[in-house]
């Protein structure tokens, strides 16, 4: 009785598909191992560990030995209500030798089977021994994913142009034809090429270890372009369709000048309601900052963290890895992914395969999550402006511009380095004190422009009129 409960109770949990299709039948065979046929399931510590050997002694793999684990601690919290007896270190030591067995089968069976080059944790053997070099070096810098990740595909894209993958026989001419041929004929942006440049040096000068000299290549400069900036009337109407996290996301972005990538970055532990700010980790060019917590948005918050709550209890009884930490955290602070502090404050529906080490686990929001609701709202509120999520954070620093802030208040809270980057909102921003009259206000009489005598004419009127005057002339002469 107490299995059938428990399917019950999988079917109707958050677990993913596949989780819900095979703990079921781990617990069947974990009953049948026991010789178990009614009342609840007996687990300890000693009963467990001989199921998995005989699992082990029976040829199943670790990574099924390991979904069998996660179902049997299901089992305890879903219908045993408890945790007891722990099996936490029994996980990761059938989570480690899951991965030696993937590494394992990846040599035997080539590059065609088992191909996990998706998880750019794990570096891929078959690559070419360039790219695994340059892998290993950003990662040994701490650089981010997506700078490994663009930095990779610019070295791919370079193998390609030169049609040689030995690093010998390259030279800075090289660089020059590569970058040369993206500006002249692929007309990239300005900051893409400056882009596909860094990651050249970085090569050459991190990964070859070899000095280039003068690289006569000019550092293409990037055009300055105001930012798009949303009025307050305008605000107000995109802020009426949105409902729900996506309502909450917008009174964050703009209410506290979040860019939107920190805004689904953030975690429980960075709310601070007492002091009344907003910690943003590990920001642009990986730096905090304090900003200010809206208090429109508390409630909202306030309500998110205990829905967050619920759905991390969940999680936890599922079995589910905890979150991602980052610098290596998970190491040196084993239980910390599963503390409720780190969750983030905007999950995920789904869950998803973490990219550095293949874990199941719950991340936040995916950008198209706000990015596609925003757009629609901009479209249906019939504004013709250019504006994305990111123009909420421009709106954010010349409202309290507008509001009489200090610049310097504004740079500390925006987390600008310089100041004259947050300058840049002062000639966007609506002054009424300083505004200038138009000269053409000024001409006499209130229809300047109207019919009439005061009426200016075009041009081609003029032209037209002139061209008369001289026909007239002819004709009478």
């Amino acid at each position: 009785m107490s299995v059938e409960h428990y399917c019950s109770r999988v079917r109707d949990s958050s677990l993913s598909p596949a989780d819900q299709r095979w703990f079921p039948a781990w617990i069947r065979r974990y009953a049948e191992a026991t010789k178990t046929t009614s009342g609840p399931l007996p687990v300890t510590r000693e009963g467990v560990i001989d199921f998995l050997r005989m699992l082990r002694n029976g040829g199943t793999p670790a990574w099924q030995r390991l979904q069998a684990t996660r179902a049997i601690e299901a089992y305890q919290i879903l219908v045993l209500e408890t945790h007891r007896p722990h099996l936490q270190d029994i996980r990761s030591t059938l989570s480690r030798l899951a991965d030696q067995e993937r590494t394992a089968a990846r040599s035997d069976t080539g590059p065609g089977l088992h191909d996990e080059r998706h998880l750019v944790g794990i570096i891929d053997p078959h690559e070419p021994a360039i790219i695994q070099k340059t892998r290993r070096e950003l990662r040994l810098r701490h650089r981010a994913l997506r700078t490994e990740q663009s930095y990779v595909g610019w070295i791919e894209r370079f193998l390609r142009f030169c049609g040689t993958a030995e690093p010998n026989r390259w030279t800075e001419a090289d660089i020059r034809a590569f970058l040369t041929h993206l500006a002249v004929e692929g007309n990239v942006a300005a900051s893409t090429q400056n882009q596909a440049k860094a990651a050249m040096l970085f090569l050459f000068r991190m990964v070859l270890d070899r000095d280039l000299g003068f690289l006569d290549i000019p550092k293409t400069s990037k055009p300055r372009r105001l930012p798009v900036v949303l009025s307050r009337p305008e605000i107000e109407r995109l802020l009426e369709p949105f409902s729900g996290t996506q309502r909450l996301m917008f009174a964050v972005m703009y209410g506290a000048g979040l860019r939107h990538l920190e805004c689904r970055r953030l975690r429980i532990k960075d709310v601070c309601f007492d002091q009344g700010h907003i910690v943003v980790r590990l920001g642009k060019g990986d730096k905090d900052r304090i900003t200010v917590l809206p208090d429109m948005a508390r409630a909202m918050l306030e309500q998110q963290v205990a829905t967050v709550r619920g759905l991390h209890d969940r999680d936890t009884a599922a079995g589910l890895e905890g979150v991602f930490l980052p610098h290596a955290l998970d190491r040196k602070y084993p239980h910390a992914g599963r503390e409720f502090a780190w969750q983030w404050l905007f999950p995920s529906r789904q869950l998803a395969r973490d990219p550095r080490t293949g874990a199941i686990r719950r991340h936040h929001v995916s950008d198209e999550h706000f990015g596609r609701a925003f757009k629609q709202a901009v479209r249906q509120a019939g504004i013709r402006k250019h504006a994305v999520p990111h123009s909420l954070r421009h709106s954010f620093a010349t409202h309290l511009l507008e509001g009489g802030a200090d610049v310097r208040t504004v740079q500390e809270l925006l987390g600008h380095e310089d100041v004259t980057t947050t300058m840049i909102y002062l000639h966007v921003m609506n002054k009424p004190g300083l505004a200038v009259r138009s000269p053409i206000d000024s001409l006499p009489g209130e229809d300047g422009w109207g019919p009439g005598a005061h009426a200016i004419p075009t041009s081609l009127e003029r032209g037209m009129s002139s061209r008369s005057q001289i026909s007239r002339g002819w004709i009478t002469s």
